[in-house]
């Protein structure tokens, strides 16, 4: 996927979290949870963004890793949505198969950039001398 696909995809998600934010009911349960819903659902897109313009590999990873959390987040606040009743699983379970999606690309993407990368976690060539 390139980046370009991945920007919209992570935007279609985005509009997709407001549309089912939306609909949930207007309760005190349906906003807090569609508060952190909303926070976290925009905010991988926003945080993909981000880290294309990382100014180093070590930047990229450590951005990809803040997509990584939102991403899951919004799975969390998801399945609270189905498991509390607030909405049908029937109207949900989509764009939690997507955040899903999204969770694993960036976990790949991740793993890829880390191993591309030309710094290594290395043991420190530093005797300690106690």
């Amino acid at each position: 996927m390139t980046e370009v696909e991945m920007k919209l995809r992570t935007k279609q998600f985005a509009l997709r979290v407001m549309k089912l934010v939306g609909a949930l009911p207007n309760t005190q349960e349906g906003r807090t949870i569609g508060n952190q819903l909303i926070r976290s659902g925009t905010s991988v897109g926003a945080n993909y963004r981000a880290a294309c313009r990382a100014r180093s590999t070590a930047d990229f990873i450590s951005k990809l890793g803040i997509v990584e959390e939102e991403a899951d987040e919004s799975g969390y606040w998801m399945e609270l949505i189905v498991e509390g009743d607030l909405m049908a699983e029937s109207r949900v379970i989509s764009l939690l198969g997507e955040a899903s999606e999204l969770v694993a690309i960036i976990v790949a993407s991740r793993k890829s950039a880390a191993r591309r990368s030309p710094i290594q976690n290395q043991k420190s060539k530093i005797k300690n001398r106690n």
